[in-house]
């Protein structure tokens, strides 16, 4: 029976589930979304909440908490100075799950776990980046 269960094991053992889940919510941090099966992709979600609303904090112990799932230290560096800025004014929700279908081989339902509101920020930033590198080209080229 699963009386009082809030997580889903899904039949792995709880090192391979936690490794598996830490891996998972390390690649949406980096790729800002990650296609995988709809019961995976509700489980990386809640650890992704919570990391996200660690950075929020943004505090050296919230930082030393993130690191414990996810030791890229460089990868956490964006999670706190790129991705955690964007949803200061959020209270949660930081994540979306779309269901793909099924998957051809074993039918196994799909989904797409994504960073809400990161991409239109991130092109942005890029954008601007780009504008700042048009203009140092122009400046030194003399044009």
């Amino acid at each position: 029976m699963r009386h009082r269960l809030k997580k889903n094991k899904l039949n792995r053992t709880t090192s391979h589930r936690k490794a598996m889940l830490n891996n998972m919510v390390a690649s949406l941090f980096e790729h800002k979304q990650i296609k995988t099966t709809h019961a995976k992709a509700k489980e990386a979600r809640k650890l992704a909440e919570r990391l996200i609303t660690f950075a929020k904090k943004g505090d050296l112990a919230a930082r030393r908490r993130v690191l414990r799932f996810i030791p890229n230290k460089a990868l956490v560096r964006e999670l706190f100075d790129e991705i955690a800025p964007v949803y200061t004014e959020r209270n949660g929700g930081y994540t979306r799950v779309l269901k793909l279908g099924y998957r051809q081989g074993d039918s196994a339902d799909m989904s797409l776990l994504e960073l809400v509101d990161i991409k239109k920020t991130v092109i942005e930033k890029k954008e601007k980046k780009e504008g700042i590198a048009d203009k140092l080209r122009k400046a030194r080229s003399g044009g």
